[in-house]
């Protein structure tokens, strides 16, 4: 402690009280020290001398409103010039507590003590007192008693040095040696600069920073409502920092996002809430254990900022690559073909909310790591705009040289849509099937742990080396038994092909009973015949002549590589310039892979806001 030259005394007008050097110009005091700023100078001098009486001003303010149990008691204060003096330096949250309790000192200036004095105390517990305070008791029954002149005081542990908070408060009564402490994770909620100089288990000093400078771009861009609440208010008689502006979409409201980043089965949302996403962010950083959860808020506050330099920065934090978990080692039986695609996985599904809005979330996979793109619930006039543009984000999630795989995940009655001609963005017209290997998914076989179960069987079954079967349904199979259709498929079936689209309703009954079955390969003409009627000869079905053609081109491939022999067709469907269009110009594939594409675990909300 003889060393610490950076505990200061506060003199504002008539009252006086203890602050703390953190930066070469701020000093950190209580709000009730300098309650009289606006009409009083404030003038700071430090334990041991050496720099004077220096002039400051309150440049910002924790929102105290005047009453002992009002939150926010903190004020910075700017010194007029920088001081020679070293700055206090932080110790972790949690090192105020243990067992035995850790001896904590504070340096205040109660009267005749103008050089100053010490009081020794430590933590009740770690529990905060209305989501603000810690308690403090007296370390002995005698000795210095906190008493005015402390307020503001740096509370240090005896052994280091370090601050682990603030006196806010003490007892009224002398007889009761007892006070209040402002920690200092609840010191930076007000003051977003100080959670950089905080120490947090996984991240440093500039990655906080970095973050925090990213957070505040994103609530400028965004905007605010008037009368937001901000993390470090202002005196009255200074404006609003820009900090303060929060994002107007209720969706990525700070507490939206912070339970978006800890999951389910993570901490609650605590009771004070968030004013700011810097706010969230911290709470985050110093007080949830999970590491990864900060990283997943930056990700997903992310799908909201229209700023793509901002969105990537964002989701890039800390930096490129950081914080992707590996692959995890799981026993399996499969081929290490299983594991050659990179997919963009695009899952649109109804938002629960009403029939014109869905839920579109996009994730890009390495190996069998995921990570979110984005997620939003839209109207269904702004799906295709909103999913081109994160799949081309997605790209940058891939490893160099990663096979791409683009799979859509759709609702039953989409899964015929043309998503495979989607013009892959506004600058590009050609269609997205030709740009990459693009595939379809049943959104509620996806969701069945059963009929993922049944569809892991049977890849394993293929990858044993069993030729693939391939089922043909035309339309002379119109009037088939569904039931018995599916348990059929599901016993000798590995691949359907179907002559005609499925849009009469005796078609979309077996399509139906083919997902049922578990088939992982489905393919059809997304357009001409309708399959209403029974052709007059085989011969003339241009069903029968899809399913020849399937057959003389996919029939003998291995299932694994079927994206990729399919792109290829599409690319020349799509380049052909003949009058009569080929043959696979509408040609969809349904292809599905658990092993491949391992059940994501989304951002758990709900839709129904």
């Amino acid at each position: 402690m003889s060393s610490a030259s950076w505990h200061a005394r506060i003199n504002c007008g008539r009252d006086t009280g203890a602050g703390f050097l953190v930066t070469e110009r701020h000093v950190l005091t209580c709000a009730h020290v300098v309650a009289h700023s606006d009409t009083a100078p404030v003038a700071v001098s430090f334990a041991h001398g050496g720099e004077g009486e220096v002039p400051a001003r309150v440049i910002a303010h924790g929102g105290w409103d005047g009453r002992d149990t009002d939150p926010g008691d903190l004020a910075v204060l700017e010194l007029d010039r920088p001081v020679s003096l070293k700055p206090a330096e932080f110790a972790t949250p949690s090192d105020a507590y243990g067992d035995p309790p850790r001896r904590l000192l504070a340096y205040g200036f109660p009267k005749r003590y103008d050089e100053g004095t010490l009081a020794e105390y430590r933590a009740t517990a770690d529990q905060l007192i209305a989501g603000e305070w810690v308690q403090l008791e007296a370390w002995a029954a005698h000795g210095q008693p906190l008493a005015p002149g402390f307020s503001g005081a740096a509370v240090t542990l005896a052994d280091t040095g370090r601050v682990v908070g603030m006196v806010s408060a003490a007892a009224r009564s002398p007889e009761i040696r007892n006070g209040r402490m402002l920690p200092t994770q609840i010191m930076a909620r007000y003051w977003p600069r100080l959670g950089a100089l905080i120490p947090t288990p996984e991240y440093d000093q500039p990655q906080k920073e970095h973050l925090r400078h990213l957070l505040e771009a994103a609530e400028d861009l965004q905007g605010a409502p008037s009368g937001a609440r901000g993390t470090a208010r202002q005196a009255p008689t200074h404006p609003r920092p820009s900090h303060n502006r929060i994002p107007r979409t209720p969706e990525c409201s700070p507490e939206r996002l912070y339970l978006d980043a800890v999951g389910p089965l993570g901490p609650p949302l605590p009771p004070h809430g968030f004013g700011s996403l810097w706010a969230a962010a911290w709470y985050l950083l110093s007080e949830v254990p999970d590491p990864s959860a900060t990283p997943r808020f930056a990700t997903r506050l992310a799908d909201f900022v229209d700023d793509a330099r901002l969105r990537s920065a964002l989701r890039s934090w800390p930096h490129p690559q950081a914080h992707r978990s590996p692959a995890p080692a799981i026993a399996t039986h499969r081929s290490s073909t299983a594991h050659t695609w990179s997919p963009i996985l695009v899952e649109i599904a109804p938002s629960g909310s009403g029939n014109r809005d869905f839920l579109v979330e996009v994730s890009a996979y390495n190996d069998r790591h995921r990570r979110v793109v984005g997620s939003r619930r839209l109207p269904v006039d702004r799906v295709r705009p909103y999913a081109l543009q994160r799949i081309d984000e997605a790209y940058h999630e891939l490893e160099p040289g990663a096979r791409e795989l683009i799979a859509f995940v759709l609702p039953r009655r989409w899964l015929n849509a043309d998503v495979a001609r989607w013009k892959r963005s506004a600058d590009d017209d050609s269609p997205l099937g030709s740009f990459a290997p693009l595939v379809v998914m049943d959104l509620e076989r996806r969701r069945s742990g059963g009929l993922q179960h049944k569809l892991r069987q049977k890849w394993r079954s293929l990858d044993s080396g069993s030729a693939a079967r391939l089922h043909r349904i035309d339309c002379r199979a119109v009037g088939q038994d569904q039931v018995k259709l599916t348990i059929d498929l599901r016993r000798d079936a590995d691949m359907v092909g179907f002559g005609t689209p499925p849009r009469a309703d005796g078609v979309r009954r077996l399509f139906q009973a083919s997902l049922n079955a578990a088939v992982p390969v489905m393919l059809w003409p997304r357009s001409g015949c309708r399959g209403e009627h029974l052709c007059g000869r085989p011969a003339d079905c241009p069903g029968s002549e899809f399913l020849d053609r399937l057959a003389e081109h996919l029939a003998d491939l291995p299932p694994h590589e079927l994206p990729q022999y399919v792109h290829e067709l599409r690319e020349t469907a799509y380049a052909s310039g003949t009058a009569e269009p080929h043959w696979a110009h509408d040609l969809a594939l349904l292809w599905e892979d658990p092993e491949c594409l391992p059940d994501p675990v989304a951002y758990a909300h709900n839709p129904v806001g």
